[in-house]
């Protein structure tokens, strides 16, 4: 499964405190923004990617009675491209940094600038996906080949692109495992590309649009989740700036994550 923050140092600003560390002494519903725009959102938590051996967002087998529940009453489809409602179709949303829109990956076009992304330094220490472009082709086909759990993207600012997505079915992953899970819950990994573009807010600005086209577009998710490792803290206090809230510590397989949420009925408020 691929990492769920974001590089570290994706976001913040020179005045925001890249030091931020998720209150481990806190309430785990306690909502944490903080004042400041962070920015560490490039390195996302290292979680293993395909073919490793370890688990992955698409080896999870959905047992009948989560069928059940997560379609009970929804009309959910489970054929591709069903499961995240048309992530091509959700259009662009106006953030402070421009014009920002998800548009799903085509290896053909994308794996190079990708590839090339994935080998910065600062983004292959969370996300270990540095090498040739076979090994990025690898992340990104398990997701392309799969049932549409998870959608790989590019972040698109102002008809440039700059940045890599994952959005994915948190609920249907083994992520799923490691907290309270809701039907539909939604997850968001992200890496900003360009080093230009880390330390001045960009990173909070997307995250934000980012769940906002996710409570736009999937009707049924009541939360945005994402879990990045505790150790990146610029990442950590780019979701508290993009009005997620820490909910809890979570042990995942290969590292120790601030699970992160953004809910539906406090979108406005936060």
């Amino acid at each position: 499964m691929p990492p769920t923050d974001a590089r570290p140092g994706t976001d913040a600003s020179p005045d925001t405190g890249l030091g931020v560390e998720a209150d481990t002494s806190r309430r785990p519903d306690a909502d944490t923004s903080p004042d400041a725009d962070t920015s560490c959102v490039a390195a996302a938590g290292s979680l293993p990617a395909p073919g490793t051996g370890s688990e992955d967002t698409l080896d999870l087998h959905l047992s009948d009675e989560l069928i059940s529940l997560i379609g009970a009453g929804e009309g959910t489809a489970t054929t591709r491209g069903d499961l995240l409602d048309a992530v091509a179709t959700w259009g662009s949303a106006t953030t402070p940094v421009g014009t920002f829109r998800l548009v799903p990956v085509r290896l053909e076009r994308d794996l190079p600038l990708i590839t090339r992304w994935m080998n910065d330094p600062a983004v292959a220490a969370f996300w270990e996906l540095s090498g040739p472009e076979a090994v990025t082709a690898t992340h990104i086909g398990a997701q392309l080949d799969g049932d549409g759990r998870s959608v790989p993207c590019l972040g698109v600012l102002d008809s440039t692109p700059m940045s890599y997505f994952e959005i994915y079915r948190a609920d249907l992953d083994p992520l799923a495992r490691h907290y309270p899970a809701r039907p539909h819950d939604t997850g968001i990994h992200l890496l900003l590309g360009g080093v230009a573009d880390r330390g001045r807010g960009v990173g909070t600005a997307l995250l934000r649009a980012a769940a906002d086209l996710v409570l736009d577009h999937r009707p049924h998710s009541a939360r945005v989740i994402a879990e990045p490792d505790l150790r990146n803290t610029p990442s950590v206090a780019a979701f508290l700036s993009a009005g997620f809230r820490f909910s809890a510590e979570v042990d995942l397989p290969d590292k120790r994550a601030a699970l992160m949420v953004r809910d539906r009925a406090l979108r406005h408020v936060l």
